[in-house]
């Protein structure tokens, strides 16, 4: 059977399908000895010697995936040239590479879901699945009843509108608010810069759940495998949301 090159990478655990095409890009990535670097080349996994940086790919018959809550002050990334820490101070080594689906930035903490499984992490990311992302935020001052509005119906950012939020008010604490922020795309920084728009700048940030991912039975900095029963749950969300998709073309 024949498929795209960079959905067979994924499924073998390479990287997510947007890190693929980007090996597939740079040149990185060979088919029966000839480098490909057209993203539409389509190639038969069973029969054609895939490899990358040199090593032949094989498709993985069982994969990872770990909930792992992320301090502030980590680099959601293996591997740095700068001097901060990253994901590797707090995860164990396994074999293959797992990456992360979606970024926190440094100076948020929350949820951070792991896997090596590239096509379910390619639709838990792709802006067109809208897989709702929900942050509990701590902003400077009580926005008012207009402010909430503003996020609940999109924010024009200078890379465009953001799409409609759910925004709830959670609590007051002094001068400061919580909010509760749930988002459907992955815009950098966008939660930061939504509320900085309205005249509210965060001074805390924690995701708190990824589609039906969420930070239950997770201390700060603490990390667990998905049960079974989880695992099972999860591709059956991702299935719908792709069953959904093919039916809106």
């Amino acid at each position: 059977m024949m498929e795209r090159l960079q959905k067979v990478l994924a499924r073998a655990g390479i990287a997510s399908r947007r890190e693929s095409e980007r090996l597939i890009k740079e040149g990185r990535v060979m088919v029966n000895s000839k480098i490909v670097t057209q993203l539409g080349t389509k190639v038969d996994p069973t029969q054609d010697i895939i490899q990358v940086d040199g090593k032949q790919i094989s498709l993985k018959k069982s994969y990872h995936y770990l909930l792992l809550y992320k301090p502030a002050g980590y680099l959601t990334t293996f591997k740095t040239d700068e001097a901060k820490p990253t994901l590797a101070d707090l995860l164990p080594k396994l074999k293959g590479r797992i990456f992360p689906v979606g970024r926190l930035d440094f100076n948020s903490e929350g949820l951070v879901f792991l896997t090596d499984d590239g096509e379910l992490a390619y639709i838990l990311q792709h802006p067109k699945f809208e897989v709702p992302r929900t942050y509990e935020v701590r902003v400077h001052g009580i926005p008012d009843e207009k402010d909430l509005n503003r996020l609940s119906k999109g924010i024009r950012l200078e890379d465009g509108k953001t799409k409609p939020a759910k925004v709830q008010l959670l609590r007051t604490t002094g001068k400061n608010a919580w909010l509760q922020i749930t988002i459907y795309e992955g815009k950098k920084r966008q939660v930061r810069r939504m509320c900085e728009a309205i005249g509210h700048p965060v001074s805390r940030l924690i995701r708190v759940a990824l589609g039906p991912l969420t930070l239950q039975r997770l201390e700060k900095g603490s990390y667990r495998f998905l049960t079974p029963e989880e695992i099972a749950s999860l591709k059956k969300y991702v299935e719908r949301l792709s069953r959904k998709k093919d039916k809106t073309k």
